[in-house]
């Protein structure tokens, strides 16, 4: 037998067998292909993690075990999808839907959906609570290019209010997010800005895609492809005034959905690209 093409099989089926590496990501499942797109996870139990996926998909809202396996979905009745892009979740369990996706800045129909805890609903058709809101600092649509701060992929629920931390759009790119609060709940609300926050400048990983506060309300974890802001120890609503930790998680994939699990473990979810993603990771905290 040829030696040069025998080592070069023995090399193949050794790279065959190596495992999917994850940086420091610990892989838990592959999500089902309903979430090519997947957009935002939360979970109240850690049990029973809700998922959405984002502009052009179904008005559904999803649950999949810590495997990544789905186990029920329900159709959101009175609302449709029209750029769904993070869940957020309050102490009673009723989770909130970002229908607030605005690449193009020129939205004016932005909102959030309130869904009555799903966890205690039956599978089949669910009705929303409607939240709609503006940004005052936005006069045109679309404004200018230097002037597209008005996208939002992630917001948290803390002691009755929404906290949105937009994208930035903007050309130049400078890594910019601005942090709104709106009430959680039903009305017209004009959302209020309470700080900004420059991740890093590189348009690849530095967006926010996601965020989420830790159950005790101690920890806030903002989401970029690849990397997690995390925030402690702040006492106002502008949380970016406090002790800031910006964790490589060594794994360059479409992150866009990040959730805690409890108050030291996070979840996050990728989106289907090419041959990569659609998984759902944890990581646990120092």
């Amino acid at each position: 037998m040829n030696r040069i093409p025998f080592i070069l099989l023995l090399a193949f089926l050794h790279s065959c067998a190596q495992k999917p590496w994850y940086g420091d990501l610990t892989y838990l499942g592959k999500l089902p292909s309903k979430l090519n797109e997947i957009s935002g996870i939360t979970t109240n139990d850690g049990e029973t993690i809700w998922a959405i996926e984002d502009n052009g998909n179904k008005n559904q809202i999803y649950a999949v075990n810590p495997e990544a396996n789905l186990i029920k979905q329900f159709k959101i009745d009175n609302a449709k999808n029209h750029d769904w892009e993070d869940l957020a979740r309050d102490p009673e369990g009723n989770i909130y839907i970002g229908d607030f996706g605005n690449n193009n800045n020129e939205r004016e129909n932005l909102r959030i959906l309130k869904v009555p805890n799903p966890d205690q609903a039956q599978e089949g058709k669910i009705k929303v609570e409607k939240i709609k809101f503006h940004y005052p600092e936005q006069k045109k649509f679309p404004p200018k290019k230097s002037k597209l701060h008005f996208d939002c992929e992630a917001f948290f629920y803390h002691n009755n209010f929404l906290y949105l931390i937009t994208k930035d759009r903007a050309r130049p790119y400078l890594g910019k997010a601005y942090i709104y609060k709106v009430p959680a709940e039903k009305g017209d609300h004009a959302a209020a800005l309470v700080g900004e926050f420059v991740s890093c400048t590189d348009p690849l990983f530095c967006s926010i895609t996601g965020a989420d506060i830790s159950p005790d309300g101690t920890k806030i974890a903002l989401l970029g492809s690849g990397f997690i802001w995390l925030f402690t120890d702040f006492n106002s609503d502008d949380f970016t005034q406090g002790k800031l930790q910006t964790i490589d998680v060594l794994h360059r994939t479409q992150q866009e959905s990040i959730c805690f699990k409890d108050n030291n473990t996070i979840l996050i979810a990728d989106e289907q690209s090419k041959t990569k993603g659609r998984n759902l990771y944890s990581y646990t905290l120092d």
